[in-house]
C-alpha cells in the first residue's frame, strides 16, 4: 500500500517527518490519492537535482484545503500538487491565479510564495499541448479535434486549452447534452473567426448518441478520450467503434491500463494511438518547473516511468 498522509499529520511534523528521511516539503493533494504516480514521478526529479526534499501523498477531506495550505507553509512546503476533487476549491483558496488557471476554472498546481502569497497554476493544458506535439509531431492549433467526455472536469480543461490555442475546430462530445452546452457558450469567443475549410461550424456539441456523431467525426484529425471508462477491463468503449477511421490520431487520457478497449479497438481500425502517459509526465514537469525554476525534470521523470 502506498504511503498516504492525513491533516493530522500536517500537525505532527515528527510523523511527516521520520528521523533519516528528507523533510517532506512537497505533496499531492487528493481524496483518495494511494492511487497518484506523482510521487514516482517527482522523486527521481527532485534526486537528480540534488534537492533535500521529499514527495508525498497527502489524502485531505473537501473543506480542509485552506487550513492545509496555512500548515504546509509553515512546515516549510514549496508547494503541492491538486487532484480530483480538490481542484475547483483551490481556484478560490490561492491569493494569486495563473492565466491558464483562471481560464481552465481549476488549479493542480500551488506555489508557496517567499512574500506570502499562494500561486495557483494549471498545468494539464499546456502538458497537453506539449503531449500531442511529442506523440504526434503536430501542434493543437493545427487540429481539427472531438473530445469525449467533455463536460467533466479533464474534458473540460482540455477542450479549454484547445481553444485558447485557436484550433481549427472543436467538437465537444458528451453523454448529457446539458454539461456541455455552458461550456460551449464559454468557449465560443474563440471561435469567431471564420477560417475552417469544409463543413460545419468551428464549435460543436454533441450527446453521444447523435446519429450524426460518426459523419462529425470523420472530419476531425484528433480524438481525444477524458472519461474514466477504460480504467476497468469490462468497461464498454466510450465512443461507438464505428466513429473512429485510419486517418484519426487517438489519445486516451487514461494510462493505466497502458491500452484500454478503447485505444485497442482505435490500433484495429488503422489510427494512430498514444495514451495518457505523456500527458502526466509533461504536466508533471511543467509544475516542478514552476517549483524550481531552470530546472529539467523531464529525463528524470521519463526513465522512472521507462520512456
Amino acid at each position: 500500500m502506498n504511503e498516504v498522509f492525513t491533516f493530522a499529520d500536517l500537525e505532527q511534523p515528527a510523523s511527516l517527518n521520520p528521523e533519516g528521511q528528507k523533510p517532506a516539503r512537497l505533496a499531492v493533494i487528493g481524496h483518495p490519492v494511494a492511487h497518484s504516480k506523482s510521487p514516482e514521478l517527482h522523486q527521481p526529479a527532485l534526486d537528480s537535482h540534488d534537492i533535500d526534499a521529499r514527495y508525498i501523498r497527502l489524502d485531505l477531506e473537501p473543506g480542509q484545503l485552506t487550513d492545509a495550505f496555512a500548515r504546509m507553509r509553515d512546515l516549510g512546503f514549496i508547494g503541492t500538487n491538486v487532484t480530483v476533487p480538490h481542484k475547483f476549491e483551490a481556484l478560490s483558496t490561492c491569493s494569486d491565479l495563473d492565466p491558464a488557471a483562471q481560464a481552465l476554472g481549476a488549479v493542480n498546481t500551488v506555489l508557496f510564495s517567499d512574500d506570502g502569497s499562494t500561486l495557483g497554476f494549471n498545468t494539464d493544458g499546456p502538458g497537453f499541448v506539449r503531449a500531442i506535439r511529442e506523440e504526434f509531431s503536430v501542434d493543437v492549433r493545427d487540429l481539427k479535434i472531438l473530445i469525449v467526455g467533455a463536460g467533466g472536469g479533464a474534458g473540460q480543461a482540455l477542450a479549454t486549452q484547445c481553444a485558447r490555442e485557436g484550433c481549427e475546430q472543436l467538437i465537444l462530445v458528451n453523454r448529457s447534452l446539458d454539461k456541455i452546452m455552458q461550456l460551449k457558450e464559454r468557449l465560443t469567443p474563440f471561435f469567431e473567426t471564420e477560417r475552417l475549410e469544409g463543413p460545419g461550424d468551428r464549435l460543436q456539441a454533441y450527446p453521444i448518441d447523435s446519429p450524426d456523431l460518426a459523419e462529425v467525426a470523420g472530419h476531425c484529425d484528433l480524438i481525444v478520450q477524458t472519461t474514466s471508462l477504460g480504467l476497468k477491463a469490462t468497461d464498454p468503449a466510450p465512443l461507438p467503434r464505428h466513429c473512429v477511421q485510419p486517418h484519426h490520431l487517438v489519445y486516451d487520457t487514461i494510462y493505466q491500463p497502458p491500452q484500454t478497449r478503447f485505444l485497442r479497438e482505435a490500433q484495429a481500425s488503422g489510427a494512430r494511438i498514444a495514451n495518457g502517459l505523456s500527458l502526466l509526465l509533461h504536466q508533471g514537469a511543467l509544475s516542478f518547473e514552476y517549483w524550481f525554476p531552470g530546472s529539467q525534470p523531464l529525463p528524470s521523470m521519463k526513465k522512472a516511468f521507462g520512456k
